[in-house]
């Protein structure tokens, strides 16, 4: 029997029922619904809204259920319309009448959004984890490279040589960043709906503080028909996982340029590659195309919570049931997706040679031969296009700006001497950007410290 089912005639339309059905996507709140529903009984008990021994049994018989379905002594009856009416049928089935007690002052309504609620806060925290793995295996990684040169880019072209450490730094420090978004999300949705049953609250002398407190939540929400038609804290989730996906997607998007043929800065281990079923020569970076390929559903599911919520009068909607397919699935992926970049940068084959060889021919070095001269008092912008000629001329002559005579120096500028070798050394260029956030090997080593004591 469906829970509504009192005053209508007839059964739904076969095809309706399906459509109407959430289970087989909400069957993964089962036991957030036990739990919500032991801090509800335990309230009804004690406000003496059901007698303390009535309570007793329910909160017995809820538990005796978790522990089947936990030992699959139980399975979920896909047939019902949804974990709620799974959870109060196997109940009344296991303690009888007494069960159907349980739904005393609350209504779906509110009961669904505090489960979801529920579940998002441990899958909240379970990414905060998984970003501090991912996180330490970037660090990890960066310890050995600090002193590993490698072209930084602008606009995809080489602009000045920083090292492959400073590089995954940067990345380090987004995670940094996803960690506080995902914290604040967190904190943000810590208010409890339960108790604003269907949309105006009930005549019963409940104690929402109680609930509040037992379920972990920081404090109650205030207004009922807010409770019930909250969807923020999805929309919130969901915006907060497609930062991430962003961000793991323009990693994936340098490992695949890095380990192609043009460029062989990187290798990646076999564990996270795969081959031609028709080139026997090739290794594919599948695993961090799927990464940047999947960014994109996540990105798209965030969309989709806007959209559903964008037009939906208060308060609740049956619209709101789409909520769980599309958050649940940027869960998991985003889970996934962490766990693979982690185990990529960790097994990360790098060739320090083939990095150094792009700073060469790339004239990063340029920037610091202007400032050598603007040492020597001369003003940036003429030092700048002094810089320009002589670059202008090695790329006519095909060689690098460290490999032009002292004399073709001198002809730009009297005051270049034999240290200016020296100066555009690209060790030195790298050792001398010492500012903060630099990528000079100690000022990275500070980088990587920091972010240790973050996910520590």
């Amino acid at each position: 029997m469906k829970l509504w089912s009192g005053m209508l005639d007839g059964s739904l339309d076969k095809d309706a029922e399906i459509f109407n059905s959430s289970i087989k996507i909400d069957k993964r709140l089962v036991f957030d619904d036990i739990t919500g529903s032991i801090a509800h009984v335990k309230m009804l008990g004690k406000q003496g809204i059901i007698g303390e021994d009535e309570a007793d049994k329910i909160i017995k018989g809820l538990n005796k259920i978790e522990e089947k379905l936990k030992a699959k002594t139980l399975e979920i009856d896909m047939a019902c319309e949804d974990i709620h009416t799974f959870v109060e049928g196997a109940l009344i089935s296991e303690i009888g009448e007494v069960g159907k007690k349980m739904h005393t002052a609350r209504s779906r309504n509110d009961q669904v959004t505090t489960d979801l609620k529920l579940y998002i806060k441990k899958e909240g925290l379970e990414i905060i984890n998984y970003l501090k793995i991912y996180s330490k295996s970037l660090t990890n990684l960066a310890k050995n490279h600090t002193e590993t040169i490698m072209p930084g880019y602008t606009h995809l072209q080489a602009a000045q040589p920083v090292s492959f450490a400073h590089h995954l730094m940067a990345y380090a420090f987004m995670n940094l960043r996803d960690i506080s978004r995902m914290e604040a999300c967190i904190k943000r949705l810590n208010e409890l709906p339960l108790g604003a049953c269907a949309l105006a609250g009930t005549t019963y002398d409940i104690d929402r503080d109680f609930v509040a407190n037992d379920l972990g939540f920081e404090r109650v929400m205030g207004n009922s028909m807010d409770a019930v038609s909250d969807r923020d804290y999805v929309m919130d989730l969901a915006s907060v996982l497609s930062i991430i996906a962003a961000h793991l997607s323009r990693l994936s998007e340098e490992l695949i340029i890095w380990s192609s043929p043009a460029y062989k800065f990187i290798e990646i281990d076999d564990k996270f590659i795969t081959g031609s079923s028709i080139m026997p020569q090739k290794k594919n970076p599948d695993m961090a195309e799927l990464i940047r390929g999947k960014s994109a559903r996540i990105i798209g599911n965030m969309n989709q919570a806007f959209v559903m919520m964008k037009a939906l009068p208060l308060s609740y909607a049956k619209d709101m049931q789409e909520d769980k397919e599309f958050i649940f699935d940027s869960i998991d992926t985003i889970k996934i997706s962490l766990k693979i970049m982690a185990g990529q940068i960790k097994s990360l084959s790098v060739n320090k040679e083939k990095m150094l060889e792009a700073c060469k021919v790339g004239f990063l070095n340029a920037t610091d031969l202007a400032d050598y001269l603007v040492k020597k008092q001369v003003a940036f912008r003429d030092a700048h296009h002094i810089a320009a000629r002589l670059v202008k001329y090695a790329i006519e002559r095909n060689i690098a700006l460290e490999d032009l005579d002292l004399e073709t120096y001198k002809k730009e500028s009297d005051l270049f001497q034999e240290d200016v070798y020296e100066a555009i050394d690209l060790k030195t260029c790298l050792k001398n950007r010492k500012s903060q956030g630099g990528p000079a090997p100690e000022e990275v080593l500070r980088q990587i410290a920091y972010v240790e004591g973050k996910i520590s």
